[in-house]
């Protein structure tokens, strides 16, 4: 139950103080541990990530993050490589992953991909801001293989609308999978497998919000603790009346292959 006025602002004021000033580099949330939840896919990509790893020969990790998803894999191919732009992240990757064997190379994810073609007979990426479909189908080998899990279409939008007010179709509409499916294919890939899950997501307090939106900064773009604190607090204050806010984020598995 909520406290008196003065006692509400005081968790809210600490609650958003220790959210705003923890690191939100690589691609680890385990900060959220207790204080949020996101249901997860059924196909359990890093699992079935592992296992392509484990088959391959030589493989490209894009967008790598921190590479927390590829360090966890059981296995990996004599030649790994991982890409990633964002500098914090690309100092994370390199110290988890250099120990490993893993090249990590930065690149400002736009194309050209810095690799020859027919390099690589796997692709990999989890979460990708951007799919450079032609340039995958270029470093793919014949019979190679793309598997990534995206961000699908008007995902943890309750959280978005919330702080930016309804969005235009266009906006929902984004990252569908049916139209990743098309690029894959117009790049000259066979889509193997496509499928779409919409997962429920909670978040208990409103430490997690500003974590949240803080890291996956392209949800609110710009969002700072200052530009939204009254949103914030009007958003604690329903947290600790009415019990956590839920979201519903969308999730879908692309596994495509380049033709021998």
């Amino acid at each position: 139950m909520p406290g008196t006025p003065e006692e509400e602002r005081a968790r809210f004021d600490a609650l958003v103080a220790e959210a705003d000033a923890v690191s939100v580099d690589g691609w680890d949330f385990s900060w959220l541990d207790g204080r949020a939840t996101e249901q997860r896919p059924s196909w359990g990509y890093a699992r079935a990530m592992g296992e392509w790893l484990g088959r391959a020969h030589a493989a490209l990790d894009i967008q790598t993050g921190g590479g927390e998803v590829l360090a966890s894999a059981p296995k990996l191919p004599p030649l790994t490589v991982a890409t990633e732009s964002w500098p914090p992240n690309i100092a994370r990757a390199t110290a988890r992953l250099h120990p490993l064997g893993v090249v990590v190379v930065a690149d400002a994810d736009e194309p050209p991909l810095p690799f020859g073609d027919a390099a690589f007979d796997l692709v990999t990426s989890r979460h990708p801001v951007t799919t450079w479909w032609t340039e995958i189908a270029r470093v793919l080998r014949p019979g190679g293989t793309y598997f990534s899990q995206q961000v699908g279409p008007a995902s943890v939008f309750e959280l978005v609308e919330y702080f930016l007010g309804p969005q235009p179709p266009e906006a929902r509409g984004a990252r569908d999978p049916q139209r990743a499916g098309a690029e894959a294919e117009a790049a000259g890939l066979e889509v193997v497998d496509l499928r779409l899950e919409t997962l429920r997501t909670e978040f208990f307090d409103i430490g997690a919000v500003v974590y949240f939106l803080r890291k996956v900064i392209w949800m609110v773009p710009g969002f700072t603790v200052g530009q939204y604190r009254p949103q914030l607090a009007a958003l604690h204050h329903l947290i600790e009346t009415e019990g956590p806010f839920v979201a519903h984020t969308t999730r879908f598995l692309i596994e495509a292959r380049k033709p021998r």
